[in-house]
């Protein structure tokens, strides 16, 4: 799979700050059994960061404390993720109106009201999506639907075989947060999910298996 316009790292220096943090470098150093160092990136143009001229494949997110990266190796190989602290957000349910499909919005809603842990599982969904295919935040309305009656099912845009895996993470503080990661390639790999600290307790929750729909 090609990559967007690639730009040096020396013309993105400004997004080390939140892409590649120390923290995340000693991460990606030990994924590649080697030292990470800030120039080995190189950036596309929608700032998705990638290692030049290798077959391996990594994103990285933010929430609060915590750093994901989800790291995948071989040709032809695209991954994505996303993480978020689980929080009460009082524009939620405005915000699923608008970006959710109807299904996933019906999935949103128990006898006892709106699932917040469940709007959590499609909004880290739908941006592990975004981040697998170096979009932005703005396309969010255009990510296909994760649910079909009341069930996850996501019907893929590629015919590539892309895979989708959600995680609830829980820290020693009892907080709780929604990981999802998307691997995406003619030949996947099984994610592997590195804890680094034994404070973390990491669960799969879901593992959603793209289809491609024929029209």
């Amino acid at each position: 799979m090609s990559n967007n316009e690639k730009t040096p790292h020396a013309q993105n220096s400004r997004r080390i700050k939140t892409q590649a943090s120390s923290e995340t470098l000693r991460i990606l150093s030990n994924f590649e059994n080697r030292p990470i160092h800030e120039s080995d990136f190189f950036w596309e143009e929608s700032g998705r960061p990638f290692f030049p001229g290798k077959d391996t494949d990594f994103n990285i997110s933010h929430s609060s404390f915590l750093i994901a990266v989800s790291y995948a190796s071989g040709k032809n190989i695209r991954t994505g993720c996303d993480i978020e602290k689980i929080r009460d957000r009082k524009s939620a349910d405005e915000i699923a109106k608008d970006y959710f499909s109807e299904s996933e919005n019906i999935y949103l809603y128990e006898d006892s009201g709106f699932n917040l842990t469940r709007f959590y599982e499609i909004w880290t969904l739908k941006e592990c999506f975004i981040k697998l295919r170096g979009l932005s935040i703005f396309d969010m309305a255009k990510v296909p639907s994760f649910i079909q009656d009341n069930n996850f099912l996501f019907y893929s845009d590629s015919s590539l075989p892309v895979t989708f895996r959600l995680y609830n993470i829980q820290n020693e503080n009892n907080e709780n947060y929604m990981m999802a990661c998307a691997f995406e390639g003619a030949a996947l790999n099984q994610p592997e999910i590195r804890i680094f600290s034994s404070s973390l307790c990491c669960k799969m929750t879901a593992e959603i298996k793209g289809k491609v729909k024929y029209i």
